[in-house]
């Protein structure tokens, strides 16, 4: 068996990785030369737990990196993974999809194989449907379902978590014709992720899947929030308590009941927007799903208003931000909360210094030298008049009364609530803590 996986982004190079160690002849494909040479010398372009040691691992066996989609060619399989951007109005944008489609079009058109190629890629639903299929076989001169094999694969990886989500997912959902491409299919998956609940549908439903997962888990973020929102003005009131306990219902569940300053990264804020674009376009008022992204925006105006509270205005005040990824364990910025928050501070013309242990260089591409970056949480917090715990990241935990002896005013917003046992000599403001 031999698979080609079409872009290295997070959920192609996770892919491509784990399939090469576990022994599949895996082709990783990419049109960026740059990224692919990192990637051949065991170098991911991004950072995730375990990712560089199931890379290494994959070269050793059987993992073959190139920009040349041509060494899609006697796969047996064929992922494709490429990223669909969003545009200003909320939809996605499927450029590279479409190119990448029209390419294997006419790769497979001189081809004896019947390849079964799988889309992994986010998109919405309709778009196997009235995009991708026509543009496949319109380029191929083939039929799909007859001459290869085309299913709708979406992906449910947690950043942090990728390889052991790529090996033990909690479902794998096929959609497409039942024809013996999508039998083979099916199978290949029993073997690879064995007891892995595997639902098969059509194009259409599982497009939609990916959304309906996404949207709920956003409302579930929303939700605590607005419940921490309001044990802050009840005395006494716990937000991590009350998490605790509706999450041990089974109907309800624990994860994603974390109070914070809102949801971010790569996934969620893009797949509410398409949602709500989506629901828009088919005579569908989204009046849930636009109150989701109201309360999860409203988190930073709920920040800013903290600081002026306690140190007044903020022009010209030392702000230093603790955590700029949007989550542990990732460098991943996108969508950040932080990211927003450091902004509004650049405008209200605060002097803003940051700290993260991972995405560092990251924030630089946006903020250039408009801002500070340090690589010590002492050195962030020197002469600081507020400090605001963005990200849960490990290193926080250590905060201590030694840490925070160098700021010019003693005020921490934990929006984790990190430091809420701690015995500090500072005026201290847990998101969700009456």
């Amino acid at each position: 068996m031999k698979i080609a996986v079409i872009g290295l982004g997070f959920v192609g190079l996770t892919l491509s990785s784990v399939l090469a160690s576990k022994g599949i002849i895996t082709v990783g494909i990419d049109l960026d030369k740059e990224k692919c040479s990192k990637i051949e010398k065991g170098t991911p372009t991004f950072f995730e737990p375990n990712l560089k040691k199931t890379l290494k691992k994959a070269l050793k066996k059987n993992l073959f990196i190139t920009d040349k989609l041509s060494s899609i060619s006697n796969c047996d399989y064929i992922f494709i993974t490429v990223g669909t951007p969003q545009k200003k109005n909320g939809e996605i944008d499927l450029s590279f999809i479409k190119t990448v489609s029209r390419s294997v079009g006419k790769l497979i058109s001189k081809n004896k194989k019947k390849p079964i190629i799988l889309v992994k890629s986010t998109v919405i639903p309709g778009t196997m449907k009235d995009v991708i299929l026509p543009i496949l076989e319109k380029n191929s001169k083939k039929k799909a379902g007859r001459d290869f094999g085309l299913i709708s694969n979406p992906e449910f990886l947690q950043e942090s978590n990728a390889i052991q989500d790529t090996i033990k997912p909690h479902a794998i959902v096929l959609g497409g014709y039942r024809t013996k491409f999508m039998n083979n299919t099916r199978k290949f998956f029993s073997r690879f992720n064995p007891n892995t609940p595997i639902i098969i549908t059509n194009h259409q439903t599982a497009e939609m899947i990916k959304y309906a997962n996404n949207s709920f888990l956003a409302t579930k973020i929303s939700f605590i929030n607005q419940l921490a929102s309001i044990c802050q003005k009840i005395p006494d009131t716990n937000i991590d308590d009350i998490a605790q306990v509706i999450g041990l219902d089974p109907r309800i569940g624990n994860l994603f009941l974390n109070a914070g300053p809102g949801y971010g990264g790569s996934c969620l804020p893009k797949d509410m927007k398409a949602i709500i674009n989506l629901s828009s376009k088919v005579g569908v008022k989204p009046t849930m799903l636009n109150a989701v992204e109201k309360t999860n925006k409203q988190q930073i105006n709920n920040i800013i208003e903290l600081i002026k509270q306690n140190i007044g205005k903020i022009k010209r005040k030392k702000i230093t931000v603790l955590g700029v990824a949007f989550k542990p364990n990732t460098d991943d910025i996108r969508d950040s909360t932080s990211i927003e928050l450091i902004r509004r501070l650049i405008k209200l013309d605060a002097i803003v210094t940051i700290h993260d242990p991972k995405a560092l260089d990251n924030a630089r591409k946006i903020f250039h030298d408009n801002i500070k970056y340090e690589n010590s949480v002492p050195s962030s917090l020197k002469n600081s008049q507020c400090a605001i715990i963005m990200t849960k990241w490990k290193e926080y935990e250590g905060i201590n009364n030694k840490t925070i002896k160098c700021m010019d005013k003693k005020f921490i917003i934990d929006t984790r609530r990190i430091l809420s046992n701690k015995n500090l000599d500072i005026k201290y403001h847990g998101i969700g803590l009456g």
